[in-house]
C-alpha cells in the first residue's frame, strides 16, 4: 500500500492552463479578454493608462474578431483547449493510483484555479502539486498562475504542503515525448523541407528585464532537435502571436513563413512545443491563418504537427512531474 494511503494522506495534482471563453461569441470572449489582459503580469503598463485603453478601445475592437476566430475551431463539445485539458486531467487521474487525485483549473475563466483547489481541499488532500501546462517559465504565464494560487489559498483559508513545478522545458520525458510525436508524424506524412518550431512570443522588453522565457525556449528546441538528429538547415525557431507595436521576440512566425514561401520552399511542417494542448493559437493561427500566408507567398504545403494533447506520452510526462514532486518530500 502506498505510503500516502498508510498515513491517511492524499496528494493532489492541479493542472493549470491559460483558459478559454465559455462560448465563441462576442460577450463571453470580451469577458475572457478583459480578465486576461487586465493581469499586470501579462501587460505591465500603468493601470491608469492601460485599463481605459483596454476597456474602451481594445476589447470592443478585438472581441468580435476573436469570437469569429474561435468559431472556426470550436468543437461540438466545447473549446478545444478546455476539452483537451479535461481529457488530459482525467487520464492522468486514472494513472496516479491510490493516494493521489488530479484536478484542473484555468488561470482565466472557468473552471477557475480556486474551484480546482477547493475540490482538492474537500477531498482531504494534504499536499498539492501545482503543475502549469507551460513547459517554459515566464512571468507572464507561470508566475501569474502562482499569484492566483496564493490568492485562492488565502481565500479558502487553507495551507496544504505546496509543490510548484516552475518549468519542465528540458525534462527528459517531455523532450522525448515531443521528439517522438514529431518523428511519428513525419513517418506517417513524410519529411518537409523545413521544420519550424513556433513558440508563443512575449515582448522583448520582458526578456531584457530578466524573464528567462526566451532562453528556455531555445533550450527546449535545441534539446528536441538533438533528439531528432536534425541538421542546422533543417529547422528554425520562431515566435508567434505578437500584439501591439513594440518589439516582441523574433523572428516572427508569420514573417518567416511568408519568406520561406516566396523563396521557393514548397513544404513546411510547424510544431508548437510551448502549447501543451491544441487551442486557438495552434488550430486557427498556425493551421489556418499561417498556412494561408505560406501558400499566398508561393508555398505549396504547410502541415501542423499536433500538440501532445491527451496522448499516452503526455500523460506519462505529467505523471512523472507530479510523482517527482511528491517523492521529493
Amino acid at each position: 500500500m502506498p505510503e500516502d494511503v498508510q498515513n491517511g494522506e492524499i496528494s493532489g495534482v492541479l493542472l493549470v492552463n491559460l483558459g478559454t471563453p465559455e462560448a465563441p461569441e462576442r460577450k463571453p470572449v470580451a469577458r475572457f479578454l478583459r480578465e486576461f489582459l487586465s493581469d499586470s503580469r501579462v501587460v505591465d503598463l500603468p493601470r491608469y493608462l492601460w485599463l481605459p485603453l483596454l476597456n474602451l478601445i481594445i476589447i470592443p475592437f478585438r472581441a468580435g474578431r476573436s469570437a469569429a476566430a474561435y468559431r472556426k475551431i470550436w468543437w461540438p463539445d466545447g473549446s478545444p483547449l478546455l476539452v483537451l485539458t479535461q481529457r488530459l486531467v482525467s487520464r492522468l487521474h486514472s494513472t496516479l493510483g491510490p493516494g493521489m487525485k488530479a484536478e484542473m483549473g484555468m488561470r482565466y475563466g472557468n473552471p477557475s484555479i480556486r474551484s480546482g483547489l477547493e475540490r482538492l481541499k474537500k477531498a482531504g488532500v494534504a499536499e498539492v502539486v501545482v503543475l502549469p501546462l507551460y513547459p517554459q517559465f515566464s512571468n507572464t504565464t507561470t508566475a501569474s498562475i502562482y499569484d492566483a494560487v496564493e490568492w485562492a489559498l488565502n481565500d479558502l483559508e487553507w495551507r496544504p504542503v505546496l509543490h510548484c513545478v516552475e518549468q519542465y522545458h528540458d525534462h527528459p520525458a517531455w523532450v522525448d515525448a515531443v521528439a517522438s510525436s514529431i518523428r511519428e508524424f513525419r513517418q506517417a506524412n513524410g519529411v518537409a523541407e523545413k521544420l519550424v518550431f513556433s513558440l508563443h512570443g512575449i515582448p522583448q522588453r520582458y526578456v531584457e528585464q530578466g524573464d528567462p522565457y526566451q532562453e528556455q525556449c531555445e533550450q527546449s528546441v535545441n534539446s528536441v532537435v538533438a533528439a531528432l538528429g536534425l541538421a542546422d538547415d533543417e529547422w528554425m525557431l520562431t515566435y508567434q502571436s505578437r500584439v501591439g507595436r513594440e518589439p516582441w521576440l523574433q523572428p516572427y512566425t508569420d514573417q518567416v513563413l511568408k519568406a520561406l514561401g516566396s523563396q521557393g520552399t514548397r513544404h513546411v511542417q510547424v510544431v508548437c512545443p510551448g502549447f501543451a494542448v491544441d487551442c486557438l493559437e495552434t488550430l486557427e493561427e498556425i493551421a489556418m491563418q499561417n498556412r494561408e500566408f505560406f501558400e499566398e507567398a508561393g508555398g505549396e504545403k504547410l502541415e501542423y504537427i499536433p500538440a501532445l494533447n491527451c496522448s499516452d506520452a503526455h500523460v506519462a510526462v505529467m505523471r512523472a512531474l507530479a510523482k517527482e514532486q511528491v517523492s521529493a518530500r
